[in-house]
């Protein structure tokens, strides 16, 4: 009996031990723990789905390295909901089930092109459909399933010469903008030997040449700039469609020196709905508007439907029975909301019906009955999950206002959707259509963080000096105590049009890190942002630092007046637009101890040049800087103009080949501030582009949030 009161006292401080066991904080390489679903469709019977699963792994060819996989997992959407991986380190994307259900297709890499690849679900391996040398991406079933429609990229070079795309080999009807030449000229055509002491035609066939070996890049086109390098090649999107039989040869059914965004067939499959821009009067990269267009199931007999100058016509989605198709019409000019509205197929915009919504909108599906449409859209720092009935035009959030829906599809009456909040980056729900019946499915993060601690966002507003409510959330450190001070982030987004929250999940983990090292966080939408309507979003046009940073400011301040931030210790940070915010507030405000400018634009008259999102100067600044009117206002506006009142401590960062905003913009503003003795530190990343925080190599990730609190630590204590 002693023994055995041993045993029981033992066994009970065993469990009570693990009970009370403390949870450990988020570490900087958690953030390789994280699993996401980017893609979700579901099964015509809807009893099962697929969705693409992207997660984190070592990478075992290159030691201390860390690589993405993409993975196709099949879900049984009914109970015990088993999760099945179908697809190994390949990498895969973009599922779609056939119609009759029996099969699915997918997207896979293939010698450095997409190409697609069909996968039974009664077994066997994936088999290569397509063997297209211009890739092939987006398929869409013919709805009788036995073809598929699929996108490529052709380059300019290629498109010339091939029969099937531009029969005859003619140049493009629009100007080439190569000075003195008004048409198109093939220095290579007629059997020219190229000849570098020779004639004018044999030199040009010389120089020719050079370009195709890569050894000189000649620039005609106004968009020159990529993500990672500058080229001056022209490359068409089109779309092709293939028997769904491996061998089967693809044929397009666009043509032309064209660009096609989207094609889908309509449920008789006897026509296609086609989105694209086929003005032949103007350079493809001045043509800006979007039309829809309507052609027979091989692409001839197309004609226009809808089409109009400065418009974008967009996101055409054909209801179940062909009656009806959804679209959304928008502005060339991007710092807009589009409208949706829902007309007759082959109607007129006489005929009509608005749906409206003052939030950008995503993802248009049609219910069953055709009595409602459910869409997804950034709103008030969540993405919520929204049905709208169509004859009342009633709109009702499905799901939470604190959470992020990421993708969602719709069958037999029940929706499917993967959503992040405040407890996990990506999970898989589902519910009805009433938005009720909610029920988890996965435990993809929420298994490796039932033992940690996480912080959660405690809403705020306040109105600004225009009138307009602006939130902004707090995020306490891990172990707060009520009574003690602490230092605070004041994390900014970029964008200008992007937008923060619970919902939002590309800051998930760089938040919790921050909060589990001891710092409050301090994140708020100001004027500019998504997720608040068309005025709210148009609110920092001609006003990029001065109003948003009173809006940011403040957020700060009312967080301070809670009585828990130390404002001795201070830190601001943010990237990209976020970034140019940055360098803003360090030339007008002297208030943080430290500050982080990752990838920003400092210098608007020369951003034109450096940067491939250039055109937000004149979306925003009506203009450009040859425009004396307008030089003044970029200049007032630029963060480089008032340099010399820098005297924050600053690191600043940028992506070796990022030119999304261009790398001389952060070396100019380092140089700046080094020349005038200020503390300053440059960091480049090699090989990194824009997206490296969110997309990019994850090593130079995590050094780059170590970077960040390192530099803080120098002058803050958390």
């Amino acid at each position: 009996m002693r023994l055995i009161a041993l045993l029981l006292l033992a066994l009970s401080f065993g469990i009570s031990g693990t009970a009370q066991s403390p949870k450990e904080k988020i570490k900087v390489t958690d953030m390789l723990n994280v699993k996401q679903v980017t893609q979700l469709v579901t099964h015509p019977s809807g009893e099962m789905a697929v969705y693409v699963l992207n997660s984190i792994e070592a990478d075992k060819d290159n030691k201390g390295e860390y690589k993405y996989l993409n993975q196709l997992v099949l879900l049984s959407l009914n109970a015990p909901y088993t999760h099945r991986v179908l697809t190994g380190k390949e990498g895969a994307a973009q599922p779609a089930f056939s119609p009759d259900g029996k099969q699915l297709v997918f997207v896979r890499p293939v010698d450095g092109k997409p190409q697609l690849f069909l996968l039974r679900l009664d077994g066997g391996e994936s088999i290569q459909l397509t063997q297209s040398k211009y890739g092939a991406s987006n398929p869409v079933w013919s709805p009788n399933g036995r073809q598929l429609l699929f996108s490529a990229s052709v380059p300019f070079a290629d498109l010339i010469k091939d029969e099937q795309l531009n029969p005859g080999g003619r140049g493009p009807a629009f100007p080439m903008e190569k000075p003195g030449f008004t048409d198109y000229v093939n220095p290579s055509a007629s059997g020219i030997q190229p000849n570098p002491d020779g004639t004018t035609a044999e030199v040009r066939a010389w120089l020719d040449n050079n370009v195709k070996d890569k050894k000189a890049k000649v620039i005609n086109k106004l968009n020159f700039q990529e993500e990672t390098a500058t080229s001056g090649e022209m490359n068409f999107s089109h779309w092709f469609v293939v028997d769904a039989t491996p061998g089967a040869i693809a044929k397009p059914i666009t043509h032309g020196f064209f660009r096609f965004a989207a094609v889908t067939f309509t449920p008789d499959g006897k026509q296609l709905l086609i989105t694209g821009n086929m003005d032949s009067t103007l350079h493809p990269d001045r043509a800006l508007e979007s039309s829809i267009f309507m052609a027979d199931s091989a692409g001839n007999q197309l004609k226009t439907w809808l089409s109009a100058k400065g418009v974008t016509y967009t996101s055409a989605k054909i209801s179940p029975s062909g009656k009806w198709v959804a679209i959304q019409k928008g502005k060339t000019g991007f710092v807009d909301v589009p409208e949706l509205f829902i007309l007759p197929f082959n109607g007129t915009e006489k005929d009509k019906i608005d749906l409206p919504f003052d939030r950008n909108k995503s993802g248009v599906v049609f219910s069953a009955d055709e009595k409602s449409v459910f869409f997804t859209a950034q709103s008030n720092g969540g993405v919520p999950l929204y049905k709208v009935d169509i004859a009342s035009k009633k709109i009702i959030a499905l799901t939470p206002a604190d959470g992020g829906v990421a993708s969602f599809d719709l069958s037999k009456g029940k929706l499917l959707f993967s959503q992040n909040n405040v407890t996990s980056p990506s999970e898989i729900i589902t519910c009805d259509t009433e938005g009720k019946n909610v029920q988890t499915l996965s435990t993809l993060n929420s298994s490796w963080l039932a033992n940690k601690q996480l912080s959660l966002p405690e809403k705020r507003t306040f109105v600004n000096e225009e009138g307009m409510t602006v939130e902004y959330w707090i995020m306490k450190p891990i172990g707060y105590q009520p009574g003690k001070k602490y230092a605070a982030i004041l994390d900014i987004h970029g964008g200008p049009s992007a937008m923060w929250g619970p919902g939002e999940n590309s800051m998930w983990h760089e938040f919790q890190y921050y909060c589990a090292r001891g710092y409050v966080v301090v994140y708020a939408n100001p004027r500019g942002s998504g997720g608040y309507g068309a005025k709210f979003l148009q609110a920092n046009i001609n006003n990029w630092g001065t109003g948003p940073t009173r809006d940011v400011i403040t957020a700060l301040e009312k967080a301070t007046e809670e009585g828990y931030i130390d404002t001795s210790r201070l830190a601001v940070t943010g990237g990209s637009y976020a970034g140019y915010l940055v360098g803003w507030i360090v030339g007008h405000d002297q208030r943080f101890k430290a500050a982080c400018a990752q990838r920003g634009v400092y210098d608007l008259t020369t951003f034109m040049g450096e940067g491939n999102a250039w055109r937000l100067v004149p979306n925003y600044f009506g203009g450009y800087a040859f425009d004396p009117t307008v030089k003044k206002v970029l200049d007032r506006e630029s963060p480089l103009t008032y340099v010399e009142n820098v005297h924050t401590p600053l690191i600043i960062f940028h992506g070796e080949n990022d030119l999304r905003t261009g790398v001389i913009q952060g070396e100019m503003f380092y140089r700046s501030l080094k020349i005038l003795g200020r503390p300053v530190e440059y960091v480049r990343h090699p090989g990194a582009s824009h997206e490296i925080t969110r997309t990019g190599n994850n090593r130079q990730r995590m050094d780059q949030m170590l970077r960040t609190l390192e530099f803080f630590e120098r002058y803050i204590q958390p």
